[in-house]
């Protein structure tokens, strides 16, 4: 009996640290498996951080180009291709941007065929005044925009600081081959603050600060749904969103996108529980 017993005991032993090791194996490729697998598609890999902050930035363009239009007319500067023409008789009135049915190399350097139409009552820059801009065969840098997106102007005590609310239902085809179209699209109700380039004449110094929320169709129909927790910065000289952080919900659950914090880069950060991937954004 004694000898069994220490028989057992070595037995006893033995088993427990080859369990341990065992069980050491399998959750360090657990994790491992986890690990590797939360970027294993396309979507989280740059995908909707970079579809949103194209089409976002398309839509801040198009704004920004109706509100030169509105405010001064044909004195607007963005290349000699481009006209303004006006129809302020019918109600609501009609402002076309028309950049020609050719490339416009415009004076921030980018190419605009098409035009841009923008309805509206009253006097362009009222308080409160709606805008409803749609589009006619309207390519930016041979990307065509599409769908329509209306302001609300807002203004406030603090000269500069008005601001728009926008209701976006907009579309961007992202390749410029039309037999293989693919349409990222932005629907949603935004705040658009203008914080830098509203005295000035130059295009290009102008910074807006996006907030709310808004649903991004990829075109492989995958449905990611954007809530802002920190305003994002887009700088229409810039080809990327410049700063801010997105909730970001999808069919794989919940992510924090992060843009960075106000440098002109490709650069952001994806948070995927407690993983955090560094993304390169793709214009």
């Amino acid at each position: 009996m004694h000898c069994i017993s220490n028989f057992r005991k070595g037995v006893f032993f033995v088993i427990i640290p080859a369990l341990l090791v065992a069980a050491s194996a399998l959750l360090f490729v657990a994790c491992q498996k986890s690990n590797d697998n939360n970027l294993n598609n396309g979507d989280d890999q740059g995908g909707y951080a970079s579809d949103a902050s194209r089409i976002e930035w398309a839509t801040d363009d198009a704004i920004s180009i109706a509100d030169a239009a509105g405010q001064v007319y044909n004195g607007i500067y963005m290349g000699s291709c481009c006209t303004v023409g006006t129809d302020t008789i019918d109600n609501p009135h009609t402002l076309v941007i028309r950049f020609g049915s050719n490339d416009c190399v415009c004076a921030d350097g980018r190419k605009r065929s098409g035009a841009i139409i923008v309805s509206y009552s009253g006097q362009y820059s009222d308080t409160n005044q709606v805008h409803t801009i749609t589009f006619d065969n309207y390519f930016v840098n041979d990307n065509q925009l599409t769908g329509s997106i209306t302001t609300t102007r807002i203004d406030t005590t603090i000269v500069g600081n008005w601001y728009y609310k926008v209701k976006v239902n907009d579309s961007l085809n992202v390749t410029p081959y039309p037999q293989n179209s693919q349409y990222v699209v932005w629907t949603g109700n935004l705040v658009r603050k203008w914080v830098q380039g509203f005295d000035s004449p130059d295009r290009s110094t102008e910074i807006f600060s996006i907030s709310g929320s808004a649903s991004l169709t990829r075109p492989n129909l995958h449905v990611f749904n954007f809530d802002i927790a920190t305003p994002l910065q887009f700088a229409l000289n810039c080809n990327f969103c410049e700063s801010g952080v997105v909730n970001v919900i999808g069919y794989e659950g919940s992510r924090i996108l992060n843009y960075g914090a106000g440098t002109c880069d490709a650069a952001a950060q994806l948070n995927i529980g407690v993983h955090i991937y560094q993304l390169t954004l793709t214009q």
